[in-house]
């Protein structure tokens, strides 16, 4: 009896284990990166969802943009931060810490008010989806993907419980 039980939890653990949330890195502007009138970064930020603990890759030539974290007002007026609050790497990664509105703006010249600019809401991570085993695309998974796999690792539960039930 007490073997069976111990199935039944690793069964469980083991389903269970890969629903919870696994952080993403996303780059920013996908395969373009972060570079000026090419892609829409708006429209690029609108079709994916953030959550706590994913990581915004920014990608380019270094000397040639910044990254700037910045509040709502900066980001409408493309006001940018000290050069101490600047990224310059030219492959910076953000790691999103907390829930809320972001804002991101190049620091160069007139770039950001060109386009290179973009705000993303951060879910909690607890909400997040979990990530498919396969898939999903350069850029990680999709909602939909994770929805569809947690519904999979639940079935998947659902039978090892109900095969070990039978064979005991």
């Amino acid at each position: 009896m007490a073997s069976r039980q111990m199935y039944l939890i690793i069964a469980v653990i083991s389903a269970v284990l890969p629903a919870v949330t696994l952080a993403k890195d996303l780059i920013v502007g996908g395969d373009k990166g972060w570079t000026v009138g090419v892609v829409d970064y708006q429209a690029w930020a609108d079709g994916h969802d953030f959550w706590v603990g994913d990581k915004l890759v920014f990608n380019y030539p270094p000397g040639k943009h910044t990254v700037c974290k910045v509040d709502g007002v900066a980001f409408k007026s493309c006001t940018v931060p000290p050069a101490n609050m600047t990224l310059t790497t030219g492959n910076d990664i953000v790691t999103l810490a907390t829930t809320g509105k972001k804002w991101y703006i190049c620091g160069v010249g007139q770039h950001c008010a060109n386009g290179q600019k973009f705000s993303i809401t951060v879910q909690p991570a607890v909400l997040a989806p979990a990530s498919p085993p396969m898939g999903g695309g350069p850029e990680g998974p999709s909602t939909s993907n994770g929805i569809v796999t947690s519904g999979f690792q639940v079935l998947t539960v659902s039978i090892i419980a109900m095969a070990m039930m039978v064979l005991a």
